[in-house]
């Protein structure tokens, strides 16, 4: 289903910072913060927290489509991120921590703070989140061109940009314009529910790929069925994905469904960012012109891999186990 000769992979979303700190039950009740969850906070906010910490921070770079194009680029494809970030100390982490992770970054500068995510992890591996947009809401739709997808073979539009219906048209316009195939990933049942009104124009009209999880594929469907799910998502598609967890996941292509079986042995530590980079997996088979059963193995490889660590960023170690099935 290539459209051109390309294998690079172009993503477009949020450019946040991922701030992980070890931290027991006691410091958070001192912030005030209940345990788990997402809260959002002013930039000041969160470094006042880290203050308060005498944990040195992990930072990482992060947002939902730059963890899969981080992916794409430690499994040795040409990966390129498309974002905004401050033209801060943040930022400037932010962008070469990706070239250390071989992505080739398009990002606008703002004097607006780079957006950030601070993760509070607690003895029982449980994620407290406090989060900062930042600079990272400031993508301007009239700054999105078709170069920026050139000699792409997919481009990978975050679902969160829904929440921004001009700046997700400029890059869905720009990237068809660009002759790349589109991978939408829904990224949040709360995403299909406020952009009900316009979302199945956008698939029927743009999406080749669009990937999603069980509970995105009821709010999108209506089905709980996993097998009536996985084939209405198809309609109007020419591949779609549905992830369930640790049962694995779905891939429809052309009337044909293929059951994609999970990797299984290991402890889950943490489950964030297994979406993201069974994404990445996914899409680098597909770039490359593996099949799709070929694709959903290496794809199942990267999810569980994620899985076994804190945070959405795999040991280089690991890496080299995956690439090893490419």
């Amino acid at each position: 289903m290539k459209k051109n000769s390309s294998t690079r992979i172009t993503g477009i979303g949020s450019a946040l910072v991922d701030l992980l700190i070890n931290e027991d039950d006691h410091f958070l009740a001192a912030l005030g913060k209940e345990k788990g969850g997402m809260t959002l906070h002013e930039d000041h906010e969160i470094e006042a927290v880290l203050e308060k910490s005498e944990q040195k921070s992990v930072m990482v770079p992060g947002g939902a489509a730059c963890n899969t194009i981080v992916g794409v680029g430690m499994l040795g494809g040409k990966a390129r991120f498309i974002g905004k970030r401050g033209d801060d100390v943040y930022g400037k982490l932010y962008e070469d921590q990706l070239k250390r992770c071989h992505v080739d970054s398009l990002l606008e500068l703002s004097a607006t703070p780079t957006g950030k995510v601070l993760s509070i992890v607690t003895p029982d591996a449980q994620r407290s989140m406090f989060t900062c947009l930042g600079a990272s809401t400031e993508l301007e739709p009239g700054k999105i061109t078709p170069e920026m997808f050139q000699d792409s073979a997919i481009a990978v539009i975050e679902g969160y940009l829904l929440f921004n219906p001009e700046l997700m048209m400029a890059a869905l316009k720009s990237a068809k314009q660009a002759n790349a195939l589109i991978a939408l990933d829904l990224a949040s049942f709360e995403v299909i529910e406020a952009s009900r009104a316009i979302l199945g124009g956008i698939v029927r009209d743009y999406v080749d790929i669009l990937i999603v999880n069980e509970d995105e594929a009821k709010a999108y469907t209506g089905f709980s069925d996993e097998p009536q799910a996985i084939r209405a998502l198809s309609d109007n598609v020419e591949i779609a994905v549905l992830k369930v967890g640790g049962r694995g996941s779905y891939i429809a292509n052309k009337g044909n469904i293929i059951r994609v079986s999970p990797r299984t042995g290991g402890e889950i530590v943490d489950t964030t960012g297994a979406g993201d980079l069974w994404a990445a997996g996914f899409l680098f088979g597909i770039a490359h012109g593996y099949s799709l059963e070929k694709s959903g193995e290496i794809a199942s490889a990267c999810g569980y891999e994620v899985c076994q660590v804190l945070g959405a960023h795999i040991p280089d170690e690991k890496w080299e186990e995956i690439k090893a099935l490419c």
